[in-house]
């Protein structure tokens, strides 16, 4: 970057843990009660939120500003963190809130910052650059928080311009970024820089021998008394924008400006990437001007209010009130580490989409409990189950829903006790259970019945957005497909071999577009797009092993927690069900969203602890989901779908699929079957 712009800064924004509106109220009630003297408060500012743009440069990370527990007591901040220091204003009632002296208050923190810089305090002990202010009501009766953050910056009279940004790994080798890093950390080590806020500003400078020398600001003469190489001031910069320094560095340059008369100085924003090893690829070099002349002692003019949620200056609400119940108290501790992932990771994490999706798991035996485990932990507030089974001795061990008292007198219906089950794990969650057949070719049954079991699948799937199949045989599947495929909802299908497993997600409805990719989300198969026979009862005549799903014990929750972080994926995808499937890539590529890869089949491999991302398109003469079969159940209905179960045969006289066995036997061709019976012995 050559060009010269005005420097513009990422501001800062709040973000506090309950705990600390908890700890305030206790201290307002055990000891200032109704004293609305300021206090000092601490917060502290990290840049190992910075994952994220290590693989989703695209994403704008907010820098924050955290409170927790223990802000109202200075004690140790985490690691990779610095400290700030605060003034609380709490009042009393909600006219004080409303008639403090915002300005006034504003102007007395701006005057502790530039009066540090005046006595030389901010260079001894730099944290006195990075104070806040926090005004606040805090409403007892009903555990409701008002509050608004501000965090003055001083105004120099002329702009700043930003004349060239490089990566920091471009201007010192291996070795001397190796030299930097651990110079810096030997500042780290030290409790008391820690808590002046030493190495949140530090001065840096390279040699000839791959040393880059580290110092503190105080050493800022004897830094540039050695001009053969330029002295850098860095600062621990929770920014990930390419191009912006944080808020942050706002009054640092204000100090270079009337300490030193500074008018060019390179800034390093430093963005280390925690883990394993010390990642500094994210570390910028900023060439700057500081234009305009010596500054006089006046206090300048400082910006730094914080807007609401709605992008206004105004303040916020914490209301807090609905977790003293309990169950409200879980609901928000559940979402935590959802809550999290956004804040720090992900912030493009579509959390309120995720937790509104109601998912319908055919199928509550191994496959369904992990799935429901699995959606839980991601918020997801509404799950129904559909089974026919009862609970047996052999399930507890390998389906975590169910319990040693669910077997006894013959078993407890599986898809109410999963219900249930979730309730008592989590009582926020909406379950319910239901106990029927789902009707499958070749298993003959009474026509009255069939016909009260599609009208109740079909209501099922038309009240849910996801589909889960996870049932225990491949018949059993068919017409959750065909009714799937006919309402255009997500489908997840999950089957198990002994060691191997498949998970993919149907196709959408198809478009008639033929610019569109293959690999487009209209373009996929489903579960049956592969078969050249119709499905038909493959219960009969099998022997115990061949009836029952023998499995190593861990690949269903393995499976499960694919097939929901597919799931997942699709939601949190714009393209949504009509997303593109992505192909095996290296774990090291960037992807294009950020979870990642959204494929169409993972085929797993236990023996080889393998994955497969395979694509397959759509099968025109398929069982399932082909055009001719979705226009004769949408015609047909429950009629159609008797006489399927009946005759099978009908499906591929239907598709035509029995010309293309006659087709083969003229042909004197030997098929040879491409069933993979690991994959789909179920």
């Amino acid at each position: 970057m050559d060009n010269k712009t005005v420097l513009q800064f990422q501001s800062l924004s709040s973000l506090v843990d309950p705990t600390f509106w908890y700890s305030l109220t206790k201290e307002k009630i055990d000891n200032i009660k109704l004293s609305d003297v300021p206090l000092d408060i601490y917060g502290y500012y990290s840049y190992n939120s910075l994952q994220s743009s290590k693989s989703n440069d695209n994403i704008k990370v907010p820098s924050f500003l955290q409170l927790n527990s223990n802000s109202l007591t200075n004690e140790i901040i985490p690691s990779f963190s610095f400290p700030m220091k605060g003034l609380l204003k709490n009042t009393n009632t909600i006219e004080d809130f409303q008639k403090l002296d915002k300005k006034g208050l504003f102007e007395k923190v701006s005057k502790k910052i530039w009066d540090s810089i005046l006595n030389g305090e901010a260079i001894k002990c730099p944290s006195l650059l990075n104070q806040f202010l926090l005004i606040s009501f805090s409403d007892l009766k009903k555990y409701k928080y008002y509050y608004w953050f501000a965090f003055p910056a001083l105004l120099l009279e002329n702009p700043i311009y930003l004349t060239n940004t490089q990566l920091l790994s471009d201007y010192l080798n291996k070795n001397e970024l190796q030299s930097l890093h651990e110079n810096y950390q030997k500042l780290l080590e030290i409790p008391d820089n820690i808590k002046k806020g030493i190495p949140g500003y530090f001065l840096l400078k390279k040699d000839d021998n791959n040393h880059v020398k580290v110092g503190t600001l105080s050493e800022w003469e004897m830094f540039k008394s050695d001009d053969k190489n330029k002295t850098i001031v860095g600062f621990a910069d929770p920014c990930v924008l390419p191009n912006n320094p944080g808020w942050l560095i706002r009054n640092l340059i204000v100090l270079l400006k009337k300490k030193w008369n500074v008018s060019k100085v390179t800034i390093l924003c430093y963005r280390e990437i925690a883990g394993e090893y010390a990642d500094l690829s994210q570390c910028k070099l900023m060439d700057i001007e500081i234009s305009g002349e010596e500054l006089s002692d006046n206090l300048p003019k400082s910006v730094g209010w914080e807007k609401n949620i709605k992008g206004q200056f105004g303040p916020r609400l914490a209301n807090l009130g609905p977790t003293m119940d309990p169950n409200k108290l879980i609901e928000s501790a559940v979402d935590l580490n959802l809550k999290l992932m956004r804040w720090r990771i992900m912030p493009s994490l579509d959390l309120e989409k995720i937790s509104s999706t109601k998912c319908l798991l055919l199928g509550a035996g191994t496959l369904g409990s992990y799935v429901a485990r699995s959606l839980m932990a991601w918020g997801i507030r509404h799950i129904t189950f559909v089974d026919n089974g009862t609970i047996s001795y052999s399930n507890p061990v390998r389906q975590p829903l169910y319990e040693f008292q669910d077997c006894l007198n013959g078993g407890k219906p599986k898809a109410e006790t999963a219900a249930e089950s979730l309730k008592r794990i989590f009582p926020g969650i909406h379950s319910k259970g239901y106990k029927f057949t789902i009707p499958m070719p070749g298993h003959s049954e009474d026509k009255n019945v069939i016909k009260t079991n599609v009208e109740l699948l079909e209501k099922l799937i038309e009240e849910h957005d996801a589909i889960f199949l996870l049932m225990d045989s491949r018949e059993s599947r068919w017409l959750p497909t065909v009714i799937g495929a006919s309402k255009g909802k997500i489908v997840i299908n999950a089957a198990l071999g002994f060691d191997s497993y498949l998970v993919m997600r149907h196709g959408a409805k198809d478009i008639d577009d033929n610019s569109l990719p293959t690999n487009h989300g209209s373009k996929l198969g489903c579960y049956f797009c592969n078969d050249i026979v119709a499905p038909v009862d493959s219960l009969k005549d099998r022997t115990l092993d061949q009836q029952c799903t023998v499995t190593r014990p861990g690949l269903s929750a393995i499976a499960s927690a694919n097939a929901v972080e597919l799931l997942i994926s699709i939601i949190n995808s714009p393209d949504g069900i009509n997303s593109k499937a992505d192909a095996s890539s290296s774990p090291f590529e960037k992807t294009p969203t950020p979870l990642g890869l959204i494929p169409h089949q993972i085929r797993g491999f236990l023996t080889h602890f393998n994955n497969l991302l395979v694509v397959g398109q759509k099968f025109a003469q398929c069982t399932a989901c082909s055009k001719i079969i979705l226009e004769e159940y949408q015609k047909n209905g429950v009629e159609f779908v008797q006489k399927i179960v009946s005759t099978p045969d009908y499906l591929e006289q239907l598709t035509g699929l029995d010309n293309l066995h006659k087709e083969g036997e003229l042909l004197n061709c030997d098929w040879v079957d491409d069933d993979d019976d690991d994959i789909d012995s179920i």
